[in-house]
C-alpha cells in the first residue's frame, strides 16, 4: 500500500471482553462506514489476543470527523460498555515508510 505522504494513522490497540456480543457485526459495519468517509485512505487489522486496528487518513480533520460520526460514536459507547476490557488510541503522522515483499 503506497499512500501519498504525509498522512495520518489512527492506531487502536485493545483487549476484548469474553464473547462476541455483536462485536463482529459492528466491526464489519464500522469498516464499511469508515471507507465511505471523506479523507479515508486504508485499513488494517489483526487480532491474536491483543487487537490492533489501524486506519489511515488524509488529515487530522478527517480523523476528527470520523470520531464524531454518529454511528461510530454509538459503536464507541458499546465498546466501553460490552466489547473492550482495555484500549488505547494513538494518532500518528506518517512521513516515511518502507516495506518488504518476498
Amino acid at each position: 500500500m503506497e499512500l501519498q505522504k504525509p498522512y495520518y494513522a489512527v492506531i487502536f490497540t485493545n483487549t476484548r471482553t469474553e464473547g462476541d456480543n455483536g462485536y463482529s457485526q459492528m466491526a464489519e459495519e464500522m469498516e464499511k462506514l469508515a471507507r465511505k468517509q471523506p479523507g479515508f485512505l486504508d485499513f488494517e487489522s489483526a487480532r491474536d489476543g491483543l487487537g490492533v486496528t489501524i486506519s489511515y487518513w488524509e488529515s487530522l480533520e478527517a480523523i476528527a470527523n470520523w470520531k464524531s460520526n454518529m454511528e461510530h460514536r454509538e459503536a464507541q459507547k458499546n465498546g466501553i460498555k460490552k466489547w473492550y476490557s482495555w484500549y488505547k488510541v494513538r494518532i500518528c503522522k506518517v512521513e516515511r515508510e518502507y516495506e518488504f515483499t518476498k
